[in-house]
Order: structure tokens, then C-alpha cells, then sequence
């Protein structure tokens, strides 16, 4: 048996997977308290991951009905970006800043400038620093904690941190570092020069983890953890991995001709490439993968996240408001919703705060308001997915995760407005079950008598065909018009052409 773990940013989730029969055999999660401030700040204690993580595997363990001995790997993804920086004695000098942190805006603007703007990051790291990347975090608390920055003696990543918890090791693999912001994604390597702009006191030998390949062990599982959770002597912690790389695996998404989106708290959109994706646009991150290759990404700030405000202003629960969203026409009656309001990342908009325009007398209903919102952030996604180039050009199928996904009503409006096929696995929480199946990959490389990461996604990725939407012909129509609203949207209000 193998569990996968995906500490994200509302809670941590557990399943245990049986690989030989290809079925999941208990899940659990626990949730996490997210701690706000003025300026976009947000934070988390890293220990309630660990408290969740705790919690959530003694119950998904009971909820399978099996022995904690029968463990053999376990693997773990986490939100990308966030900043963990620990003392001498492993404990955390500043609470976690999170991929959703704004509040760096500035200094991430001061790094950009500094290595030589868009063109110099492209040239040294094969990306744009983003807001919320690990490098502007970093910097921010140089300038703001001081005393905290000079008692930093290793930096790790959310899910380098559970590792770290696990094994005692500090171990990073390259999808995750893809998003720290001083890892080179075209070489795979940390970018010592970079990260000596960033923190110029800190010594990169002695604070970056060091990086393993993706099919790499992180380490054993402590002795004491593993009595306390009744689990073997020799129980594996694989690489594990960012969300986005996990979700890629657990969605099969390991070869060119798929892309994968998440409906999420944030949104995501990403592809499989063979070979690094060299592109002079500062809005596609040119990712590794988890498996062996890379996966240009996009990311919006604003999906479930916007839709959620929206729905709970009318005090509707999911249901309700699926039936509101259905109820109005393709288009929302000229409603049309930029739905940033946690600023946004794909356009580059940190700053940026939500508008509803086009409302009048006879479209302001809450039927209007609450498809215009789902239609904003889908029109987002969209808008990441044309940034792909090439590998968009040759999708196939979209594979679709996260919470909204569950909505019928979401996944034709995904559909229509891409103009694609759209379907779920049956597994909607595919970074938990990518951390598994990576974990029995990593177990089976380490023995040396497994199966290929392709078998193990052809094993356990099923996709269910009861949630296939296909594009329809009468609302392309309808679409375009509202896309094209949405697009100049963004222009009038912040002047963005491409």
C-alpha cells in the first residue's frame, strides 16, 4: 500500500492507495487556518501541516481497515512557493508566507529590475520572477524581519518541510524549486549568482536543500514517527512534489497532447513537455515536472476563491448556485466580471482588485451575477491557455481537477469556452493520488522490480465518463463575444493588449 498527501492551502488530505487492485482504500483531511493581513499578506503555521497530516493519516489508515506495516511509500504534495525557513533547530523563524501572498509585490518589482529585467530572469532562469514566488518572500523578510532573516539556517518549501518533518532531511526536487525563483528550470539546478541577489548574507551551500531526481528517495521515515504511526521500519518518503506536478501524475498528464486544469482556490493550466518551453512570456512558467520532463504552467489567482465570495454574498450553498449559473444565458446578459480579487498573476496584475461592468436595470439579477463570475474566471484560464503556444495548439483533451469541477454546470462552460473535450478522472483529488502513485514509483525504482511511471498512471488514472462535456456549436458564438468583452475589460482598466 502506498499514501499520497497534498498539504494545500484550505487543509491537508490523506488517501491510502492499493496500486495492485487500483483503488483507494481510505482518505481523510483536516484544515488549516489561514492567517490574513493588510497588504495581501498570508500566512500559515507549518506545524498545523504536520498536525493535519498527523490527524488525517490516523484516519484515512482506520478508514482503509488496514495495518500501518502493509505502508511501504509514502508521498507528499504540497502548495508551491511558500517560504519556510528554519532556525538551527528546525523550528520556523517567521510563520509560512504562501504562494497567495501579495504583500512582496515591491520587492518582487526590485528582483525583477535588478536581474535585469523580464529578459535578464528569462536569460538566467528560464521564467519571469512572480509575486508570488519564493524569491520575493525571501526578500521581504530580509527587509522586514531582520533578526528573524540573520537565525535562517535551511529554506524549504511546504512539501520539502513535511519531508524534512518525515525523514529529517532537507531534500528539494526540481518541479517544486521550479517555483522558488533562483532555480535554473532549463538546467535543473539552484542559481547561486540569483539567490546571492536575494539574500546576499545567507550561503546557498549551507541553507538550499539539496536537490534529488524526481524517482529519488527523500529519505526513511523516522524511527519515532514510525512507531507513533504504526507504520514499518524502512517506510519510504518519496520526492514528492509541487500541487501542480503531483496533479500532472495524478491525472496522467505525463505526456504530450493533455493539459490539465484545476479548478482550485487558484486555477491552473499546464501541459507536458519533453523539452524546456523557451518563450520571452513572462506569464508561462516553464516548470520541470515531477516526472522526468517539464510542464509549462499558468496560474490565475482567482477562481473558486472569486466564485466563493459571490455565493456566499447571496447566501447560497453549492447547489443554489450551480442552479443560479444555469439559469442565465451564455454571456450573463452583458455582465461581465474580472474576478481578481486577490490581485492576479496571469495578467501580471498583483495590485489589481475585482470589477463588475455592464450592469444595468434589467441585468442585474443574481442568476447574471453569479455566471458572469464563474464565466470571469473561466474566460482567465482561457486567456493562461492561449499563452501555451504550440502545446495548446495540439490539445486532445483537457482533464479537469479541483472543486469546481464537481459542477456539471462549470465543466460545459470549461468546455465551450475552450472549445475542448472536458473530462474528470474519477479521482478528483489528483495531487494526493499523484503523490501516491509517484511514491510506488519511486519504491519500485529503489528495489528495483516496479512498474514504469506510465504503468502506474494506466493503472490508477480512470477517467469518469459520466462528466465528459463536449464543446457546443450554438454557444461558441455567445462565447467569443463575451471573451472578447472580457479581453477589453483588460485593456480599458489596465491597458493589457497581448
Amino acid at each position: 500500500m502506498y499514501v499520497g498527501v497534498d498539504c494545500g492551502t484550505q487543509s491537508t488530505k490523506v488517501v491510502v492507495v492499493d496500486v495492485d487492485n487500483a483503488r483507494i482504500l481510505g482518505e481523510a483531511s483536516r484544515s488549516h487556518q489561514l492567517l490574513e493581513g493588510e497588504n495581501g499578506r498570508r500566512e500559515q503555521d507549518p506545524e498545523e501541516w504536520m498536525t493535519a497530516f498527523s490527524a488525517a493519516f490516523a484516519e484515512a489508515l482506520g478508514q482503509a481497515g488496514i495495518d500501518g506495516q502493509t505502508i511501504r511509500a509514502i508521498g507528499i504534495s504540497g502548495q508551491q512557493h511558500g517560504l519556510v525557513a528554519l532556525d538551527a533547530d528546525g523550528q520556523p523563524v517567521h510563520p509560512a508566507k504562501l504562494w497567495c501572498d501579495t504583500e512582496t509585490a515591491r520587492h518582487n518589482a526590485l528582483l525583477v529590475d535588478r536581474l535585469g529585467g523580464e529578459a535578464g530572469c528569462l536569460e538566467k532562469l528560464g521564467l519571469v520572477l512572480q509575486t508570488g514566488y519564493t524569491a520575493s518572500k525571501l526578500a521581504w523578510l530580509r527587509e522586514q524581519h531582520p533578526d528573524a532573516y540573520a537565525r535562517i539556517d535551511s529554506i524549504l518549501l511546504p512539501h520539502d518541510y513535511l519531508n524534512f518533518r518525515l525523514t529529517g532531511q532537507r531534500v528539494a526536487e526540481a518541479g517544486d524549486a521550479s517555483g522558488t525563483g533562483y532555480f535554473d528550470t532549463r538546467t535543473c539546478q539552484w542559481r547561486e549568482d540569483v539567490f546571492a541577489v536575494i539574500a546576499p548574507e545567507l550561503d546557498p551551500d549551507q541553507v538550499l536543500p539539496r536537490l534529488i531526481r524526481s524517482h529519488e528517495p527523500a529519505g526513511i521515515v523516522r524511527p519515532e514517527l514510525a512507531k507513533r504511526f504504526g507504520l514499518g521500519n524502512n517506510v519510504m518518503v518519496s520526492s514528492g512534489g509541487g500541487d501542480n506536478m503531483m496533479g500532472a501524475i495524478g491525472t496522467g498528464n505525463i505526456r504530450p497532447g493533455l493539459v490539465t486544469i484545476s479548478l482550485g482556490t487558484s486555477g491552473t493550466v499546464y501541459a507536458f513537455s519533453k523539452t524546456p518551453v523557451l518563450t520571452d512570456n513572462a506569464m508561462i512558467a516553464n516548470f520541470c515536472a515531477s516526472s522526468d520532463g517539464w510542464l509549462p504552467l499558468a496560474c490565475t489567482m482567482n477562481v473558486t476563491s472569486a466564485t466563493t465570495l459571490v455565493r456566499q454574498l447571496f447566501n447560497l450553498n453549492l447547489a443554489d448556485f450551480g442552479d443560479r449559473v444555469a439559469q442565465a444565458p451564455v454571456g450573463a446578459e452583458g455582465v461581465t466580471v474580472l474576478p481578481f480579487f486577490n490581485g492576479e498573476r496571469v495578467p501580471m496584475l498583483p495590485h489589481a482588485t475585482a470589477s463588475f461592468i455592464g450592469l444595468d436595470n434589467l441585468n442585474m439579477s443574481q442568476a447574471n451575477l453569479c455566471r458572469a463570475v464563474v464565466e470571469g474566471a473561466t474566460f482567465g484560464l482561457r486567456y493562461g491557455l492561449e499563452h501555451l503556444g504550440d502545446l495548446a495548439q495540439e490539445t486532445r483533451q483537457i482533464r479537469l481537477i479541483g472543486g469546481g469541477a464537481r459542477s456539471p454546470i462549470w465543466r460545459q462552460i470549461v468546455a465551450d469556452v475552450l472549445s475542448a473535450d472536458v473530462i474528470c478522472p474519477r479521482i478528483n483529488e489528483a495531487a494526493a493520488l499523484g503523490a501516491a502513485i509517484q511514491a510506488a514509483w519511486c519504491h519500485g525504482k529503489t528495489i528495483g522490480t516496479g512498474p514504469s511511471l506510465e504503468q502506474l498512471c494506466g493503472q490508477l488514472v480512470r477517467l469518469d465518463e459520466s462528466t465528459l462535456a463536449q464543446p457546443r456549436a450554438p454557444n461558441r458564438t455567445g462565447y467569443e463575444t463575451a471573451y472578447q468583452r472580457y479581453r477589453s475589460a483588460l485593456e480599458k482598466r489596465y491597458g493589457v493588449t497581448a
